[in-house]
Formats: structure tokens, C-alpha cells, sequence
């Protein structure tokens, strides 16, 4: 059993927050993240802060807490995290997903990468700033969202939409999915998350004739669904480079010596080893089925069949990307938008990159920092409403062979230990400074 007292304290945060199973099964159906933000809300009262609390529904809380500055005249950053996890079965893993466990080096259980592991970060950024007598340079709007594996719906969109006086004076916000270092063929680099897709979240419905088992009816909605499913899910979607990914490209056949042009991006991408796990989905729209309902007995034809399918396309291209989608299932099979949010994408540039690169430089000196396109989505969807730009920075310097990107909705979630660390000592610089 691991001493606590030979633990950094964001490894105990985390291992606490992993503890709560706030597990989000989607479609409104969650254990709720009320006991973890109320623990949140607990840790940020004893840095003198005044948290607030805010449930969308019954059990699904989010906190927010203000961080005065020293320069006032600054716009405020919003330095935000997510409560809730998907789900994991105990079956899969080797430790209790909601155990914290830890051992060889690392923190290990759901949210322990995404996202506990940046929320501890977060608190003890900020609390090592403030227990030192001090404060960020400038105005904090430090949250905890509810219901982000959700699309955000009862967490950062609701706050968004009913409470936004919350985020007043911000411009920019950092969160998850950024800021970790990669592998390049024996040389580190940090990938730092300056846009995302678009998410559309569909449901196919396909119709036929109900009938018994035996008969021959060709009419059959699940193998019309079928067809659709399989139609969408082998569809080999051609690379559509945005701004972002072009530059990325760029670097990494720089940072590789091979050229782009003659090998093309895919090829690029896939040097890069675990890495390549979330860059290669950035290069095209995905279209990927994740469930499927029909029937209720083994010799009835039922006369409907569903099927969820999780699509993402590059910022802007959601309509097209949706005909064709309509176009590969046909006329019979109809596609129901169940949620929809836009992509995003911003400049790699400013005063925010210039400081989160020289903060990168400074802890871990010759590391290039890349702009790279997150193929999932963040909170910061919703905070775009606002007009704040977010990125995705939560620092990590990890072990060349961690398959990093496996570990987002895997089984057996893991973070080193001294990654934790690390991303303590980052965040602190960063506000700090900024």
C-alpha cells in the first residue's frame, strides 16, 4: 500500500477524484458528479476562494470559482476541467477502474488521464500559487464542468447558456487534450491542441415488415440498418488538410527529414508512433457506429432497427459530410440528429502560445511545441459561445513507450506518477506568468 506522504499532492487529488465513480452512460443517464464537485468545491474553499456550485439537473454539478489577478487590466483565462468519465468494465481491466490505484509509477483507474489527472493538476497550480501568498498574473475563471462525455449539455453548455456573467472579461481558456509530449523517432516533442472537430452525433432508423421468424420477408429492417451501418462504417473518407494540420505536417517532415510531398501525410502521421493514434483522425471526417438496438426475441422480425453513429468532421464541413452520409445509407433509412456542436480551430500564434511555449522551454529546454487538431472535442465548444478561444494545454512529459492517445476511453487508464508532476510545476509557471 502506497504511503501518502511519499505522494505529490495532485497524485492524491486525482487518485480521490478517481475514487468517485461519476460515470457518464450518456443520453441524461449518469451516477452524477454532485460528490466529486463537492470535494472540488472543498479544496478550492481552503485556498480562501468562494466556489460556487450549479446543478442542471439533479446530481449533475458543475464548479466555478473566481481567482483575482495581479493586473486587472488583463483579460481573465478560464482554466477548466470535466467531473465526469465514460464508463469502464471491471471485466477488462487489471486494478478497479474506480480504485486510484497505484503502482509501478503510475495512477491508474478511470479519468485517470481523462480527465482527473488535469483537474488535480489544476488545483494545485493554483494552490501553490495562492499558499505562497501570491497570485496569477491575472483574472482566473477556474471550473469543473458536469456532463462533458456528453457533448456538455448539463455541464458547460448549461452554464454557458444560463449563468454566463461566470466567464465575464475572459478571452481564452485551457483545458484537456494538449501539452503532452510525443515520441519523434527518439527526439520529444509536445503536441498543443489549437482546434478540434466538429461533432454530429446521428441515430439511423431503418423500417420494415414485423413478421415471424420463419417466413421470407425481404423486408427486413435490420438487414436495411445493416447495410447502412456497414456503408457508413467502411467509408474511407479522403484527406481534407486544414490550416492547422497542414503546419503540423509541415513540422513533423521537418522534424523527421521526409517529405511530405513525396510520401504523403498519412505516412507523416504514422512515424510518429502512439501519437499517431489521434493524428491520423484528424486528416479526414470519421464516421464510426458505436451501437446497435433491434428485436426483442429470437424468432419475431422486428419492424424497426437503430443504430448510433459518431460522426467528425473538420470545423465547417458538418453538412456536407451529413449528405453524403444520407446519400451512402439511401432514401430508405432515416438519420436523426441527436446532438450537434462545431469544430473549432485558431491561430498558432499570440501571446497565450508564446507563453505556453517558453513555459514548455523552460521545463523541458530543445522540445518543439506542434499545433495539432484533437479529434474529439472539449468544453471549450461551448465557452466558444462566448467568444473565448480555447486550447488545449495540460501538460505532460511522459515515457516514449506510453500509448498515450490508448489510454482516452481505454482500458486500464494510466498516468506516470512524475508526469503529474511535471504538469503541477507547467500550469503553476504558466499562470503564474501569463
Amino acid at each position: 500500500m502506497t504511503d501518502d506522504s511519499t505522494l505529490d499532492e495532485t497524485a492524491i487529488i486525482a487518485r480521490d477524484l478517481i475514487r468517485f465513480d461519476t460515470t457518464n452512460y450518456g443520453e441524461g443517464k449518469s451516477n452524477g458528479e454532485t460528490d466529486a464537485a463537492e470535494y472540488v468545491e472543498a479544496r478550492l474553499s481552503a485556498l480562501g476562494l468562494k466556489p460556487q456550485l450549479f446543478d442542471s439537473d439533479p446530481g449533475r454539478t458543475s464548479v466555478v470559482a473566481r481567482v483575482a489577478g495581479r493586473n486587472t487590466e488583463k483579460p481573465a483565462l478560464v482554466v477548466h476541467g470535466h467531473l465526469d468519465v465514460v464508463p469502464a468494465d471491471p471485466r477488462n481491466w487489471s486494478v478497479d477502474p474506480f480504485g486510484g490505484v497505484i503502482k509501478d509509477g503510475l495512477l491508474w483507474g478511470r479519468g485517470a488521464v481523462d480527465m482527473k489527472n488535469m483537474d488535480a493538476m489544476i488545483l494545485t497550480a493554483v494552490g501553490d500559487i495562492l499558499n505562497a501568498g501570491e497570485q496569477p498574473e491575472r483574472d482566473l475563471v477556474v471550473a469543473f464542468f458536469a456532463d462533458e462525455e456528453d457533448g456538455g449539455r448539463r455541464g458547460s453548455h448549461h452554464l454557458v447558456d444560463n449563468h454566463p456573467e461566470l466567464f465575464a472579461g475572459a478571452t481564452e481558456a485551457i483545458s484537456e487534450v494538449g501539452g503532452y509530449s510525443i515520441d519523434l523517432e527518439g527526439r520529444r516533442a509536445y503536441l498543443l491542441q489549437t482546434g478540434e472537430k466538429s461533432l454530429v452525433w446521428i441515430k439511423l432508423i431503418a423500417r420494415g415488415q414485423a413478421a415471424h421468424g420463419s417466413r421470407l420477408i425481404r423486408d427486413n429492417a435490420i438487414t436495411r440498418l445493416a447495410e447502412a451501418v456497414v456503408a457508413i462504417g467502411r467509408t474511407d473518407w479522403p484527406i481534407q488538410l486544414t490550416a492547422t494540420t497542414t503546419r503540423l505536417i509541415d513540422e513533423l517532415g521537418r522534424l523527421l527529414d521526409v517529405d511530405p510531398e513525396r510520401v504523403g501525410p498519412d505516412e507523416v502521421v504514422l512515424r510518429t508512433g502512439t501519437a499517431a493514434g489521434f493524428i491520423l483522425a484528424t486528416l479526414r471526417a470519421t464516421t464510426n457506429p458505436t451501437l446497435l438496438e433491434a428485436g426483442y426475441k429470437h424468432n419475431v422480425i422486428p419492424d424497426t432497427a437503430e443504430a448510433l453513429v459518431d460522426i467528425r468532421t473538420l470545423p465547417g464541413d458538418e453538412d456536407r459530410v451529413l449528405a453524403e452520409v444520407q446519400r451512402l445509407v439511401g432514401d430508405d433509412v432515416e438519420v436523426q440528429i441527436m446532438h450537434r456542436d462545431i469544430g473549432l480551430e485558431a491561430d498558432f500564434g499570440g501571446e497565450l502560445i508564446d507563453a505556453i511555449t517558453g513555459t514548455l522551454e523552460r521545463h523541458d529546454p530543445g522540445a518543439p511545441v506542434l499545433p495539432y487538431l484533437l479529434s474529439g472535442g472539449t468544453d471549450n465548444k461551448a465557452l466558444s459561445k462566448l467568444g473565448i478561444t480555447g486550447y488545449g494545454f495540460a501538460p505532460l512529459r511522459l515515457p516514449k513507450d506510453l500509448d498515450f492517445p490508448g489510454m482516452f476511453h481505454g482500458v486500464d487508464e494510466r498516468v506516470p506518477l512524475d508526469a503529474l508532476v511535471f504538469g503541477r510545476a507547467v500550469l503553476r509557471d504558466l499562470l503564474s506568468s501569463y
